[in-house]
């Protein structure tokens, strides 16, 4: 990409977005273009149309996206599937319709079956039943990554899709009940220890193995791709290590500084026993993730921290 390449950023403010706008401000690249939710509704069809018509962008990541935890994937089921679908409907058609040089789709792990073999590999794709409780996100993630293949293969159209493993860091979602689990865990010991609390309760058995990248290194990671991979097939992003749920929160305990108990809620769900992604062809092409755990909870802790002051 030429530095002075007009690049979208779908999402923006969004963790994921807001990392890969960072990691482009860094890198140099001086015309990126970003619009707020209240500035263009992506769901709406024909004001991204207009959108395209009026900017025509160059590139585009389309980090955009309704996201949550568990709980909220499983309330708001309806909600998950049609808005995920209507933005990535409108955001890839039009990228085809103005002639994109090269469009990103980001997805997630939870494409995978339930029960497929552990690490995560790309074939593992529709092989089985997907987890419950996440499946119409899943299913629209999955109807992205398949009509990116559909527009490669129908017109040529250089979509690329990646599927990053769990992620954290800044800008992260610390509602108390629609986010994920490791900003969930850091506003719970907080507040514990500013509460004072005896024990905290981690939701499940503590058992599941996920694995955890820091959002700014997949920024980077979809940079990369985004300069040196063109294929077909969509490509996992992580870092090949996982930590059980229970090893996790001891850990965010650790750096929060709080000394009470952990108890564990067995009638909340658990999810899938394990999600480790193969990143065996990214480390082929040459890239691999940079912070360790601790660090990077370290400094999504110190921006929850900021937050709270602000």
């Amino acid at each position: 990409m030429d530095k002075k390449a007009k690049i979208y950023v779908a999402g923006h403010r969004g963790m994921v977005g807001s990392a890969i706008h960072r990691m482009l401000q860094k890198a140099g690249y001086e015309n990126i273009l970003t619009r707020t939710s209240s500035e263009l509704d992506l769901r709406d069809q024909t004001a991204v149309a207009q959108f395209f018509a009026e900017e025509t962008p160059e590139y585009v990541f389309l980090a955009a996206a309704k996201v949550g935890g568990i709980v909220a994937n499983n309330t708001y089921r309806a909600d998950f599937i049609y808005e995920n679908l209507a933005i990535q409907n409108n955001v890839i058609h039009q990228a085809h319709v103005h002639q994109v040089k090269k469009l990103m789709f980001l997805g997630s792990s939870c494409i995978y079956p339930k029960m497929a073999p552990q690490p995560l590999m790309e074939d593992y794709l529709l092989t089985g039943l997907l987890e419950p409780t996440n499946e119409p996100y899943a299913i629209a993630k999955i109807a992205g990554i398949k009509m990116c293949e559909a527009y490669r293969a129908q017109y040529g159209s250089n979509f690329i899709s990646v599927m990053p493993t769990n992620l954290y860091g800044i800008n992260d979602n610390y509602h108390p009940e629609n986010s994920h689990v490791l900003p969930a865990l850091i506003r719970r010991f907080h507040e514990a220890k500013e509460q004072q609390l005896e024990e905290v309760v981690i939701w499940g058995s503590g058992t599941p193995m996920r694995e955890f990248l820091y959002a700014d290194d997949l920024a980077e990671a979809c940079l990369f791709l985004m300069e040196t991979y063109s294929e077909s097939g969509f490509i996992n992003v992580g870092v090949g290590e996982d930590i059980s749920i229970k090893d996790l929160a001891q850990l965010i305990k650790q750096i929060v500084g709080y000394e009470g108990a952990l108890r564990y809620d067995s009638t909340k769900p658990d999810g899938t026993p394990r999600k480790l992604m193969d990143v065996q062809r990214l480390h082929a092409l040459g890239w691999k993730h940079k912070t360790a755990l601790e660090d990077g909870i370290l400094l999504a802790y110190q921006d929850f921290q900021s937050k709270q002051r602000d």
